[in-house]
């Protein structure tokens, strides 16, 4: 039946594939673990593999099994089989065996998760007690949880936003600590144990914790015991803020602090100490003990401290080499004191620049021609100068006894110092209202003495007011008297006859008279105020080819910054010749006058040409007579060498009529030489070129020789020389041939003048500055017509005299003494004779004679 096997065979294995299938079933219904699979599928083949090896060997033939014929597939099936069912039952206990172990886990995790509820219960029981409160915060960053609640008595709120809200019931210290705290906490997981103080007074102990998942802040209220430790430690943690507060500021002051022992040493110094006393750091200087203030200084702190715990006085130290002042304040407790010194020796300098500046304020003020008065805040009188008290008349011991302002008015109204008010309480009010004012208020007042006060109140930014009295009586009478003169001038200058114009700094006419427009033929519009000076420049130049107007404006408008004044003359068109003059005025103005010299520049011509004529005609003159006196000298040379030649032997007796007229000859030309040797002298000194011989002139022989010279004149009239010449210099310097020649025509002159048997005196003497000579005559003196031209040349006088010649003796004399650089003077009157002085210089300057 070999058509059976194959279905058999194939039921077989589907048989297998159930069971297998179950056993699958079982392992996925047992939740087998990975070591139970692992040992399920080693059973199967291990279980299979015989049956395996026997299907190998057998393939390919038949075999007998237990006297049947098995074939090759019927093996395999077998094998499977058992394959199959050995790993089935291998699955199944080992399904039992973790079904086992699994029940006994379940049963220790439920044992577990009991004890976990008992003591979540218990601290649930714990955190909901009265006298504690957690904040917790999930990892997540979510909003707290808050556990638990405190005593009423501690103030802190049931409600979760205002409990966390810790400024509202903490107080602001414990509230700052412990917000920072809670920050640490969250942020860097470092826990913290405080001690806050509700606003209520109540103490609470705070406790903050981080765990993986969890921060936890904690909030405990105290016992009694503990609330008395909470609120010591409270305060200890309060003064010791304090503390390092006040230490850190004193530490920051620019001011020297310290502290000492009970021994007196130093034990605590600030910065600004240790940079006093030049020390590295307040270590430093408290190591080194390094004292700020003198040994002195230190005897009288400790002196003050032995009956009074406070010392305060102002000492000086050195500091950096500069001595300065410090108030310096210290105070000694029970286990040593402490000090501050305060540097005032800026405050001291200012206090005395204030007082000086005071003074200084004061002394200006009392400098002042207007009356000042200062009162304070009370409206007492705190300053008054001079002029304040002269102008009241009040005495000086009720003004320093510090009125008040309103018994001064009242004083001044008894004395009949002020007007009478219809009102005067409403006045007086009014008046004293200004120390309630902001600003500044203004009052005149007439006075019954005729005066006119201007009265100025000012409040003082610190209370107070300064009241200013100025006395404008003299202004305003000046400025009437101003007006008066201002509308004289302007009268003035509408009636002169010259014309007038003044311009402002902006070039603008400020004023000008008729004059001034008539003589440039202006009409009343051009010459009206404000018009510009370059308008009027245009109309002026039009009325002369040379207008000197260009010049005004540069000058009038500030381009010419020479500022200096003007005169000149200008032709204008029509044959008018004005003569202007422009003058820069002090306060930026200019002034332009124009004057008509019609007549006067014609009358001047005139006179040019006359004059021109006359210096030609002298000209003329001096040329003729130069030449004349050239021509005679010559002849007159001949004739006196022929005289001397008859009067000689050799030519022959001469009767004596003949000798007498052969002698009259000769002393006739003599004389006419003289008169031509004078001639060409001036003609030499007119024309510059007369040079002088300066050398060492003898007194005494020079007026000897001059003497000399007029011998004969004298003893014709019996005439005696007198000569003083005791004070006179041995010698001076000078040309000894013209001095000679001044002193013989000055002894000619006084010959000719003085009266018979009289004394002519010639005298010499030295002078500081040079010699003088003088020669005097008992003569009629000179009337004041004859002085006047007593030195112009060819103008003999007789005046008494004797002989009348040619009018060069005095002449000569004044050209020669001036140039030496002398001069000359005659003192005269009538019956009282004349004195000729010439002074000469010690060392003569050459200078050209005048005629």
């Amino acid at each position: 039946m070999p058509g059976q096997h194959p279905h058999a065979a194939g039921r077989a294995v589907s048989g297998g594939h159930d069971d297998s299938g179950a056993a699958g079933s079982a392992l996925r219904g047992g939740r087998l673990s990975w070591r139970a699979r692992a040992g399920l599928l080693l059973g199967t083949s291990t279980l299979a593999a015989p049956f395996l090896h026997a299907v190998a060997r057998a393939e390919g033939k038949g075999a007998t099994v237990a006297g049947l014929s098995v074939s090759t597939v019927e093996v395999m099936q077998l094998a499977v089989f058992v394959g199959v069912t050995g790993a089935a039952l291998l699955s199944a206990v080992v399904l039992i065996r973790e079904r086992a172990r699994t029940s006994a886990e379940n049963v220790e995790l439920r044992s577990r998760l009991a004890d976990i509820n008992a003591a979540l219960r218990r601290s649930e029981a714990l955190l909901n007690l009265r006298d504690q409160r957690v904040v917790v915060w999930a990892a997540d960053n979510k909003k707290p949880e808050l556990i638990g609640t405190l005593p009423v008595e501690s103030g802190a709120p049931e409600d979760r936003a205002a409990f966390l809200a810790f400024g509202r019931w903490l107080m602001p210290r414990s509230a700052a600590a412990l917000e920072h705290a809670i920050a640490g906490l969250r942020e860097k997981a470092r826990p913290f144990d405080l001690v806050i103080e509700s606003q209520a007074g109540a103490p609470l102990e705070v406790h903050g914790r981080k765990s993986a998942a969890h921060v936890l802040v904690r909030f405990v209220s105290l016992s009694e015991t503990q609330r008395g430790q909470a609120r010591l430690k409270i305060e200890n943690q309060r003064l010791t803020a304090d503390h390092d507060t006040m230490m850190g500021l004193l530490d920051a002051l620019k001011m020297p602090a310290w502290m000492r022992g009970e021994d007196g040493r130093l034990r605590w110094v600030n910065r600004a100490y240790a940079d006093a006393v030049e020390a590295e750091s307040p270590e430093a200087a408290v190591r080194d003990a390094k004292e700020f203030l003198g040994g002195q200084a230190r005897d009288a702190i400790a002196a003050q401290h032995r009956s009074h715990p406070v010392f305060e006085q102002s000492l000086s130290t050195v500091i950096e080499g500069d001595r300065r002042v410090f108030a310096v304040t210290d105070f000694a407790g029970a286990d040593g004191s402490a000090g501050l010194a305060c540097d005032t020796s800026a405050i001291e300098a200012m206090r005395g620049e204030y007082e000086r500046t005071v003074r200084s304020h004061a002394d200006t003020l009392d400098q002042l021609n207007t009356a000042v008065a200062i009162f304070d805040v009370d409206e007492k009188l705190r300053f008054f100068n001079q002029a304040f008290q002269k102008l009241w008349g009040l005495e000086t011991g009720f003004l320093h006894s510090a009125p008040d302002n309103a018994l001064l008015l009242d004083r001044l109204r008894s004395e009949g110092k002020i007007a009478e008010q219809p009102e005067w309480r409403r006045w007086k009010e009014s008046l004293l209202s200004a120390y309630r004012a902001v600003e500044s208020q203004e009052h005149w007042w007439h006075l019954p003495d005729g005066k006119t006060i201007r009265v100025v109140a000012s409040p003082q930014p610190k209370g107070g007011v300064t009241w200013v009295f100025e006395n404008l009586t003299e202004k305003m009478d000046l400025e009437s008297r101003y007006q008066t003169a201002v509308r004289v001038q302007g009268e003035t200058l509408d009636n002169l006859a010259e014309g007038v114009a003044v311009f402002g700094p902006d070039g603008r006419l400020r004023l000008s008279n008729p004059a001034f427009a008539k003589l440039w033929g202006l009409s009343a519009e051009a010459a009206k105020a404000n018009v510009h000076v370059s308008t009027i420049r245009d109309l002026c130049s039009r009325q002369a080819a040379d207008s000197p107007w260009p010049g005004f404006v540069a000058a009038i408008t500030g381009f010419d910054d020479e500022r200096r004044d003007r005169h000149g003359q200008t032709e204008l068109n029509n044959g008018d010749v004005l003569s202007y003059a422009m003058i820069p005025l002090p306060n930026g103005q200019v002034m332009v006058t124009f004057v008509d010299v019609t007549d006067s520049v014609h009358v001047e011509r005139a006179l040019k040409d006359k004059n021109e004529a006359l210096r030609k005609s002298d000209q003329l003159k001096n040329e003729f007579v130069q030449h004349v006196s050239y021509e005679l000298r010559s002849p007159l040379t001949n004739i006196i060498g022929f005289t001397e030649l008859l009067t000689l032997p050799t030519t022959g007796p001469l009767n004596p009529k003949q000798r007498e007229y052969v002698g009259h000859v000769s002393s006739s030309s003599s004389v006419l030489l003289t008169i031509v040797n004078d001639i060409l002298d001036l003609a030499t000194v007119d024309a510059g070129i007369m040079q002088l011989d300066i050398s060492e002139v003898h007194v005494d022989q020079t007026i000897a020789a001059a003497a000399e010279l007029v011998v004969d004149r004298l003893e014709e009239h019996a005439i005696r020389l007198e000569i003083d010449a005791a004070a006179a210099p041995k010698t001076f310097h000078g040309d000894e041939i013209r001095v000679r020649q001044i002193l013989y025509n000055l002894l000619s002159n006084a010959a000719n003048y003085a009266p018979e048997a009289s004394t002519i005196r010639l005298a010499c003497r030295q002078l500081t500055s040079g010699v003088e000579f003088s020669v005097h005559d008992d003569g009629p003196g000179m009337p004041p017509d004859v002085l006047d031209s007593v030195f112009r040349r060819f103008e003999p006088r007789t005046n008494g005299g004797r002989r009348r010649g040619a009018g060069l003796g005095l002449s000569i004399v004044k050209s020669f003494v001036e140039l030496h650089g002398g001069s000359v003077r005659i003192e005269t009157g009538k019956d009282k004779g004349t004195t000729v002085i010439c002074t000469f210089p010690d060392r003569p300057g050459i200078r050209a004679a005048a005629e």
